[in-house]
């Protein structure tokens, strides 16, 4: 049997940057998934990871809004005699802007993508998880409280997180771990979309971090097994302080 990664999200930013990562240092990967929209980039990338290693790469241009599409890779890991070393659902994307201002399709389009997508991929894969195996989750420090400005999508993050540590707890024992990621501000594309309806923070500038960063220590941490993964001392004091203080305290700073 074949041991492979699939990575959601692969064609840019962090699903990018764990493709990569994953073909150095997974040394019993023996191929690698990568799934997003966007052909050009995902052959780029196959491109990319073919001048690191050896790996078999699997191009899969898949919109996993679409039923269908996730019907797909249903079928497709019927078809193949492999199993999942590691899950890394990283396909997502979110919106700023108060609820009223922002369109009822990017509203749910969020929902549609960030949670329903990221459970369908993970209940699809989980008979094909080898012993031992990693599913590692992208949430956010979003998901750690309320965000006015980035009220639908903190909330998909808090369902990613919550579902991510269940989910953990419910494989204990199979040997399947599952990790969160809970970046703060990462120095991608993503605010290139996010600010359509509003302008990030701009205190938020400070704390960009680089992906290779993250998923630098979000593959560290899902081989020892944490259900959390947070880069970095800001945004570790930030989960700290939303623990001790109240919510409703805390909120009345985005006022």
């Amino acid at each position: 049997m074949k041991k492979i990664a699939v990575i959601t999200g692969a064609s840019s930013g962090l699903g990018r940057e764990f493709a990569l990562q994953i073909a150095r240092h997974y040394k019993t990967v023996q191929e690698i998934w990568i799934i997003a929209r966007r052909t050009d980039r995902l052959d780029n990338l196959k491109k990319e990871i073919k001048e690191i290693s050896d790996k078999t790469v699997r191009v899969l241009t898949l919109d996993l809004s679409k039923q269908s599409d996730i019907d797909f890779y249903k079928k497709l890991l019927e078809r193949q005699h492999a199993g999942i070393r590691v899950l890394v659902n990283a396909a997502g994307f979110g919106v700023m802007g108060h609820v009223d201002k922002i369109s009822y399709e990017d509203s749910v389009d969020m929902v549609d993508l960030n949670c329903r997508a990221l459970i369908a991929m993970t209940h699809i894969s989980l008979p094909y998880m080898t012993y031992p195996s990693n599913i590692i989750n992208m949430a956010s420090s979003a998901a750690f409280m309320p965000q006015p400005s980035f009220a639908v999508y903190a909330a998909t993050k808090s369902l990613v997180l919550s579902f991510s540590r269940a989910l953990n707890q419910e494989m204990a024992g199979k040997g399947v771990t599952v990790t969160a990621v809970c970046p703060g501000p990462v120095d991608t594309e993503f605010f290139d979309r996010a600010q359509v309806y509003a302008q990030m923070i701009p205190v938020k500038k400070y704390f960009l971090v680089k992906p290779e960063d993250v998923v630098r220590k979000a593959l560290t941490d899902a081989y020892h097994g944490k259900e959390m993964s947070v880069y970095g001392v800001a945004m570790n004091a930030f989960r700290g302080l939303t623990s001790v203080i109240p919510t409703s305290v805390i909120l009345k700073f985005f006022n």
